[in-house]
């Protein structure tokens, strides 16, 4: 696939939502190379889920989870049915990139140089392969945190007074329900990122660790600016960390409850019984030994 819109420098952040992704966002963003993206919402357009999440509160066993598209592609009719490929591909892809290159324009003229754009789409990392077919050419970071911290914050988001309990709130005698939903989207997204970042090329993907970014945060975001094909000097990588610190968020704001929390990995241990540790462990247990995730 070629085209004018084919001349964008597009990279995508995947990996799962709860992971430190608009922070790294934040501060990939403060180069003036870069033009960020928050969600765009194609992933979850695209990558809605089935079945619906009360599935794993009625349910007599744990439900096989997977997408709508997914679901619907052995139907000749659905619009991205495979054997229609070639006629929905190429427009999904103009459709992408115009908008993307639109939003990096931001009603300048045509002609100038456009910033690399850094799209931060963990919510939709359950088709990640589909968007990274769109743009082959794209760069991919895979941003991965311990399933366990992802569940409990969600837990924590959707608790009464949580920051996305306008959704809805999680009450006592559903947490454990609510944990399996989380950790088998936690464990549907890392494998289909995992599958995206094993096949696309070295030189265009980088794996960051949560827990390596809160530890060593200089040398972490060093490492993405590099596949990013950007040399920034050590003072700067200071600089733009000592930006975006947790420390330089009131109190007030962050913490439980708050969007921003404790920046912290293995709360899990503390928040969830022992019954609820072992419903998200008999799910997502495996991958993360795979993942090098200590018990």
């Amino acid at each position: 696939m070629t085209g004018r819109a084919a001349q964008l420098d597009l990279t995508w952040i995947f990996g799962s939502s709860r992971s430190g992704s608009t922070w790294l966002m934040h501060m990939l963003g403060e180069r003036p190379e870069i033009r960020t993206f928050n969600e765009t919402g194609l992933g979850h357009h695209l990558g809605v889920w089935r079945p619906i999440t009360l599935a794993w509160a009625i349910a007599n066993e744990t439900p096989a989870l997977t997408t709508f598209a997914h679901a619907k592609h052995s139907n000749p009719d659905y619009v991205f049915a495979p054997e229609y490929q070639d006629r929905w591909q190429p427009a999904l892809r103009t459709l992408l990139l115009d908008r993307i290159e639109a939003g990096l324009r931001n009603g300048e003229p045509d002609g100038r140089a456009l910033p690399a754009a850094v799209i931060k789409e963990p919510g939709g990392s359950q088709v990640a392969d589909w968007l990274v077919s769109l743009v082959p050419e794209s760069r991919l970071i895979f941003l991965l945190r311990d399933g366990r911290d992802v569940v409990e914050s969600w837990l924590d988001a959707h608790s009464p007074g949580g920051w996305h309990a306008y959704d809805f709130s999680v009450a006592p005698q559903g947490r454990t329900a609510f944990l399996e939903w989380q950790a088998t989207v936690w464990c549907y997204r890392t494998e289909v990122v995992q599958r995206v970042y094993e096949a696309h090329d070295p030189n265009r993907r980088v794996l960051v660790r949560y827990e390596d970014l809160r530890r060593q945060p200089e040398q972490e975001l060093g490492r993405v600016f590099e596949m990013l094909g950007l040399a920034v000097p050590e003072a700067d990588l200071a600089e733009i960390v000592a930006r975006h610190s947790l420390d330089r968020i009131p109190e007030s704001e962050r913490g439980t409850s708050n969007f921003v929390r404790f920046g912290e990995s293995g709360r899990w241990r503390t928040v969830l019984n022992a019954e609820e540790q072992a419903a998200v462990a008999a799910i997502i247990g495996d991958k993360l030994a795979e993942l090098g995730y200590a018990p």
